[in-house]
C-alpha cells in the first residue's frame, strides 16, 4: 500500500459531509495475485432504494512543478482502475479527486480538456481550505 496522499483526510471530510459513507479507506482491488489500492470506497444512500450508490475515490494532489506530469500519473492509475473496478465491482463508479487549483490549471487546459473528453473521467473537485466538495464532473 503507498502512502497517503496530502488531501487524504480533507477528501474524506469532504465527502462525510455531503452525505457520504467511507466504507474502505482504502478500498482493495483483488485481482490475480496482485492488490491494488484505490484510496477510498463511498456509499451514499438514495431515497426510495435499498442499496446506495457506491463510489471509489482516487485522489491526487497534483502539486510537483509540472501539472502535465502529475496529470499522465494520475490517468494511468486511474484508468487502471477503472478497468478492473469494471470486473470486479462493476456496480463502483470511479472519481479522481482533485483540488479546485488543478481543476482550473491542468484539467481547463487545453491538454487537460482532451483528457476529460477522450477518457471520459469523472472528477470530484474539491475546496483543501473549506473541506468540500465544489463540483462532481461527469
Amino acid at each position: 500500500m503507498g502512502q497517503r496522499d496530502i488531501y487524504h483526510t480533507t477528501v474524506v471530510n469532504a465527502l462525510v459531509k455531503e452525505g457520504w459513507t467511507i466504507t474502505h479507506d482504502p478500498l482493495i482491488i483483488a485481482y490475480g495475485r496482485q492488490n491494488l489500492f484505490v484510496d477510498l470506497g463511498a456509499e451514499k444512500l438514495i431515497a426510495a432504494e435499498r442499496s446506495g450508490r457506491q463510489i471509489a475515490v482516487e485522489i491526487k494532489s497534483f502539486i510537483s512543478p509540472s501539472g502535465v506530469s502529475d496529470l499522465e500519473d494520475a490517468l494511468g492509475q486511474y484508468l487502471l482502475y477503472r478497468s478492473l473496478l469494471a470486473r470486479k465491482e462493476p456496480e463502483r463508479v470511479i472519481y479522481l479527486a482533485v483540488p479546485a487549483a488543478a481543476y482550473t490549471n491542468v484539467f481547463r487546459s487545453p491538454v487537460g480538456e482532451v483528457a476529460l473528453q477522450d477518457f471520459a473521467l469523472r472528477l470530484v473537485v474539491f475546496d483543501a481550505e473549506e473541506e468540500t466538495i465544489v463540483e462532481w464532473i461527469e
